[in-house]
């Protein structure tokens, strides 16, 4: 596991979820660049309906899939960026975000956009450091 150290200064807003101020990595050997995922079910290769918690679940299920498959891990992700349709998902999406996350606090930025592939609520990209 490549070596990690969480950056904060008391000299800068504190984070207000589960996320790091930023993250240095130190000297690592590969860099993993996920493309943003939606809640697409891989088995039937349809939306997941439902409300933000049960898409973001699925989006942050599918991000997993992908990291494990380049052989990383959820620890190993050092900025996520969250692009959400309507801003007031956001509470009820970063509690789910905090079940995969709220150990590991990659740095982190959260965006409202007009419109996501395919009318999800949700899509997630990540970068990984090992």
């Amino acid at each position: 596991m490549v070596k990690k150290t969480v950056v904060y200064t008391e000299n800068a807003p504190k984070p207000i979820g589960p996320y790091s101020q930023a993250i240095a990595v130190h000297n690592p050997d590969r860099l993993i660049f996920v493309s943003g995922q939606i809640p697409i079910d891989p088995e039937t290769g349809e939306i997941v309906k439902g409300d933000i918690r049960e898409q973001a679940r699925q989006a942050i299920d599918n991000l997993v899939e992908v990291l494990e498959a380049a052989g990383a891990t959820v620890d190993d992700v050092v900025k996520v960026t969250v692009y959400l349709s309507d801003m007031n998902d956001y509470a009820e999406f970063n509690e789910i975000y905090e079940e995969y996350f709220g150990h590991s606090k990659p740095a982190r930025a959260v965006v409202e956009v007009s419109k996501l592939p395919k009318g999800v609520k949700v899509e997630i990209e990540a970068i990984a450091a090992l």
